[in-house]
């Protein structure tokens, strides 16, 4: 089937890309080079829905080396890479995505990949499982199993498990040691900032950073932003998290009081809802608001259509929202990850460890979903273990090792 792409003439600048990340994925290089001995995927479809940019490309391209027939779609409509995608093409493997294609093109695109009639998926966010359990049941005819990202999509799986409904085995990457510590902390953490500076070109230094949500991904972004000199604040739910995020050194404050305060809001939660019409009517003037979390609706944009008098984009990427007291809202990126949808994403040697753990998902579940039962899994912890040892090594990094006697002492003592 052919690919759906914006422009194939772009392919050169997304090539140099992707081969400029490869340098700086040593643990996926070195998959890389056992699949292509190997032929481990050889004669298997795998279908790859991941925001599409050149860590992901690179992903794709490790599996097509292991012998797969690759296809890739975009997670989500603003994070796809125009270039990156005409760079997979120029490489053999079918793409369907462009950026900012509407919602009726993004899931076009879902199904035209799903039509492949995959054996293992490796999903973002939940749609491509959304759509193998309702209106594409007939892609699941060769289907063994698969494997999913970020924290979002792993909620909507248990959401299906505990419904009794998940119809096929899924391993939930995001919950992996050697995703979750680093993708999750140090990724979003550095993407996040980047994204927000690179799109307003203001400081963080000196400002009101109020962070909603203190899990993994919240704990990177409060610790960049108070790195970068700003005061932090930190809104929670969980009373757990929010004593953990005071003794970090953060304020803790319900949203109604941080809203009075703010000067630039980052949602991080994975629900919806997170800042809305009354905390609009509270903010500062110049107030910027944006969004970490999968889904668009952390920031209830609508809401502030509705109270705001007019609304233009100011600069790309931002929208400007103007009070009927004169003050004026911004929003980044629509309330879409603004790390991806204004950035590049996570850095290089962060996403070579997450996505060493997706390549390493998609070998399970190839040699160990026949026997698996429908259910959520996360990966056997030496599979941590190993890509854990591999970047370090790359790093120049070593390890002590234990005798006979200190293994034997540990043994009784356990």
């Amino acid at each position: 089937m052919q690919s759906l792409i914006k422009d194939i003439n772009l392919a050169p600048e997304g090539r140099k890309k992707i081969e400029w990340v490869s340098n700086f994925m040593p643990t996926l290089n070195t998959l890389g080079d056992r699949f292509e001995k190997e032929q481990t995927f050889k004669g298997q479809t795998i279908v790859v829905s991941i925001h599409l940019e050149a860590k992901t490309a690179y992903l794709a391209t490790v599996l097509k080396r292991g012998g797969a027939d690759v296809i890739v779609t975009g997670s989500n409509p603003l994070s796809t890479q125009d270039d990156v995608a005409a760079g997979l093409v120029d490489m053999g493997i079918t793409v369907y995505a462009w950026y900012d294609c509407t919602d009726e093109e993004y899931f076009n695109f879902l199904h035209k990949a799903l039509d492949h009639k995959p054996h293992i998926i490796i999903d973002d966010g939940g749609d491509l499982v959304n759509l193998l359990h309702t209106s594409r049941q007939d892609a699941k005819e060769r289907l063994i199993g698969g494997s999913e990202e970020t924290t979002t999509g792993v909620h909507r799986l248990y959401a299906l498990e505990h419904a009794k409904q998940l119809t096929f085995p899924m391993i939930a990457v995001n919950d992996s040691n050697c995703k979750y510590l680093f993708d999750n902390r140090y990724g979003t953490g550095q993407s996040v900032w980047d994204g927000i500076m690179r799109t307003t070109n203001l400081t963080v230094t000196g400002k009101n950073v109020v962070v909603a949500g203190y899990g993994w991904c919240g704990k990177g972004v409060a610790m960049r932003a108070k790195g970068l000199g700003a005061h932090v604040y930190v809104t929670e739910v969980d009373p757990i998290k929010a004593i953990e995020a005071v003794f970090d050194g953060f304020t803790v404050l319900p949203m109604i009081e941080a809203a009075k305060v703010g000067d630039i809001f980052c949602t991080v939660t994975g629900c919806k809802d997170v800042i809305v019409k009354e905390h609009y009517e509270v903010m500062k003037d110049r107030a910027i608001m944006c969004n970490a979390g999968h889904f668009d609706c952390e920031v209830n944009v609508k809401d502030l259509t509705e109270v705001a008098v007019s609304h233009e984009r100011v600069r790309q990427n931002i929208e400007g929202y103007t009070m009927s007291d004169g003050r004026k809202l911004y929003v980044l990126a629509e309330g879409r990850l603004v790390n991806l949808a204004a950035g590049d994403g996570h850095p290089a040697e962060i996403m070579d460890l997450s996505f060493a753990m997706q390549a390493l998902a998609a070998e399970h579940i190839l040699h160990n979903g026949a026997n698996m039962e429908a259910k959520v899994y996360v990966l056997p912890h030496e599979l941590d273990r190993e890509v854990a040892k591999i970047k370090l090594y790359s790093m120049g990094y070593n390890l002590d090792t234990l005798t006979q006697e200190q293994i034997d002492y540990l043994t009784k003592v356990n």
